[in-house]
């Protein structure tokens, strides 16, 4: 089966934190799973995401629940790659909110 990608970027409102320098990974590409990598980039506030996904027609479902993860963790200037294997909004929430813990690890954030 082929893989689409897909990219989306997100402003946060207001004020944001980002991860640090160092790049994070969480997860794994099994079924029903996903992983995430994290890495702090410079992008005026923005979160820069690319979602390489099997499942088609789930643009905007992927869209919102981007936006919503980026809007209530506050987060900025932060590029996510995701690597999904079907993974529902449900755990590609949790994914994302694990990933992000890990990647905060040690900042004294």
């Amino acid at each position: 089966m082929a893989l689409q990608t897909l990219r989306f970027l997100l402003k946060p409102m207001g004020k944001y934190v980002s991860v640090p320098n160092e790049w994070s990974h969480t997860g794994v590409v099994g079924s029903g799973d996903m992983e995430v990598l994290m890495r702090h980039e410079k992008l005026d506030g923005a979160v820069s995401v690319t979602v390489r996904t099997p499942v088609r027609g789930f643009d905007e479902i992927w869209e919102k629940v981007l936006a919503r993860f980026v809007k209530e963790q506050s987060l900025g200037d932060v590029s996510i790659e995701i690597n999904d294997n079907n993974a529902t909004p449900y755990i590609v929430s949790m994914r994302l909110k694990q990933a992000l813990s890990e990647a905060m690890e040690g900042s004294g954030l």
